[in-house]
């Protein structure tokens, strides 16, 4: 079995992106998965068309992906991809697409096919904060989360897919008083045993330790 995971490049000033510094700490076998590893750069459109490539390149069984949202407290696992950019600041290009739809001959939505109640759930069997989250809102991750279950639907390809993102970690909050934060160990077990659930392959069954 392979799982791609993805996580971007830093953007909006900060010096780095927990999602990539956290995955860069992930085993690279979880159980039976192979894990493939992939930095992608936080712009419209390039960051899909460089994640399909891959896909094409190495026929996973799954794709996750991990994007950083500021503010929020826990490990946020995401329900839902919404056919639409609407950028609140500009991407590393500097696009800034407004109420721009990302497929014009897309579904308004798609569906994480990943488990994600239970991979919540046995996040938090492991003491660390984690919700289901129905909105990726409407910047690159949920561009990228839409593009990559758009071109699986499209094409009919056997590949689970989901997105997760991750809060800021202790370093970027240094000088944005009361910000919530989780240190990047804390995200690369979240990350970890995110993995272990998609490899099991089966959501009735407790994932071993």
């Amino acid at each position: 079995m392979k799982i791609l995971v993805t996580a971007f490049e830093p953007f909006e000033k900060e010096n780095i992106n927990p999602s990539y510094e956290a995955l860069k700490n992930v085993r690279d076998r979880i159980m039976n998965a192979e894990i493939i590893k992939m930095q992608v750069p936080t712009i419209f459109y390039l960051s899909t068309k460089k994640v399909i490539e891959k896909i094409e390149e190495i026929s996973p069984d799954a794709v996750l992906s991990i994007g950083q949202a500021a503010k929020k407290y826990s490990v946020n696992v995401e329900r839902v991809a919404i056919n639409i950019d609407d950028a609140r600041i500009p991407d590393n290009a500097g696009q800034q697409p407004v109420d721009t739809p990302i497929d014009p001959d897309g579904m308004p939505a798609y569906f994480a096919t990943i488990p994600i109640k239970k991979i919540v759930e046995e996040i938090k069997r492991e003491k660390l904060p984690a919700v289901i989250s129905n909105t990726a809102g409407t910047y690159v991750c949920n561009h990228l989360m839409y593009g990559i279950l758009n071109y699986i639907h499209k094409n009919d390809l056997p590949i689970k897919a989901g997105f997760i993102h991750v809060p800021y970690s202790s370093e970027q909050v240094l000088d944005k008083p009361d910000t919530p934060f989780m240190s990047l160990e804390d995200m690369t077990r979240a990350i970890e045993i995110a993995l272990r659930v998609i490899a099991t392959n089966d959501t009735h069954i407790s994932v071993p330790r």
